[in-house]
């Protein structure tokens, strides 16, 4: 699929780079302190993405970190429709707003977002489908295993690959019988939702698996723990290991990336282009 519709006929281009997603958290409990911003620094840091490289800003307010809280709606809409309504004033680049609620979701659709990204892949509030459809906005179906205050308990799979990828199938068939349109449907692994370290490493390398649906497919992995796992580092020094597991994750097929470090993204894709790029069908190339 080389676009994904948005709200107002508008559509992301998935033909070319492969896409950022931005994230800004409103909240201040996220794991990476560094991507918590409140109110109108919010804006002026989503701003500040796009000069960057970025193609959609995501903004949420409620954490996923492992051990997380449920935070009601009213919070929620309280700490990020005054954000996105001053963000739209200056700004018409997508905007995916991280939500599992329909009350969040029509304040946010209301105040100019395109994309709900859905941790739970439209399962937790049965009714933010429906909005969904009627309000054409895209939706991010992601898989996690249990919520964000037991995921990380010693998860287990009998076949990981298969259950993701067939998991992330049946959440798109629902999305559709719910009214939403296939190109307005993005798929995403959930990397650190219920998954040891090795269960991410295996999930990267086997993004072809997800794509085989032919919806694109977005991977946040941005300073996680299994990148902490894999280096030593801390939250705040794991930006050369994200970049490593990004461009694995751009060789095995992911279309988005969802991450912390624009700049230095932007600067791994066009080297990751531009070296994709240089290889011929055949295998054949020209000296000098």
């Amino acid at each position: 699929m080389n676009s994904v519709g948005l709200p107002g006929g508008r559509s992301l281009d998935l033909s070319g780079a492969p896409l950022i997603m931005a994230i800004i958290n409103c909240n201040d409990d996220s794991f990476f302190a560094g991507s918590r911003v409140r109110g109108e620094a919010a804006a002026d840091r989503a701003l500040r993405f796009l000069d960057e490289g970025a193609h959609i800003i995501d903004f949420g307010a409620e954490s996923s970190r492992p051990g997380a809280d449920y935070i009601p709606a009213e919070e929620e809409i309280r700490r990020l429709a005054p954000v996105i309504a001053s963000f739209r004033k200056r700004s018409d680049a997508p905007v995916s707003v991280d939500t599992r609620k329909a009350e969040t979701g029509k304040a946010v659709l209301d105040a100019g977002a395109d994309i709900i990204n859905d941790i739970s892949a439209l399962e937790d509030d049965p009714s933010l489908a429906a909005l969904c459809a009627k309000q054409q906005a895209a939706v991010v179906l992601m898989h996690k295993k249990g919520t964000p205050r037991t995921m990380q308990a010693a998860p287990r799979y009998d076949n990981l690959v298969v259950e993701v990828r067939e998991y992330l199938a049946g959440a798109a068939e629902k999305a559709l019988a719910a009214g939403i349109s296939g190109d307005r449907v993005i798929l995403d692994p959930g990397i650190g939702f219920g998954k040891s370290p090795h269960d991410n490493c295996v999930l990267i390398a086997h993004l072809e698996e997800i794509r085989r649906s032919d919806y694109p497919v977005l991977v946040g992995l941005s300073r996680k723990s299994f990148i902490g796992a894999l280096t030593g580092r801390s939250v705040e020094e794991r930006l050369w290991g994200t970049l490593a597991a990004g461009a694995a994750a751009l060789f095995y097929g992911a279309g988005i990336l969802r991450v912390h470090d624009v700049r230095e993204t932007a600067d791994l894709i066009a080297v990751w282009k531009a070296i994709a790029g240089s290889k011929t069908e055949g295998g054949e190339y020209a000296m000098g």
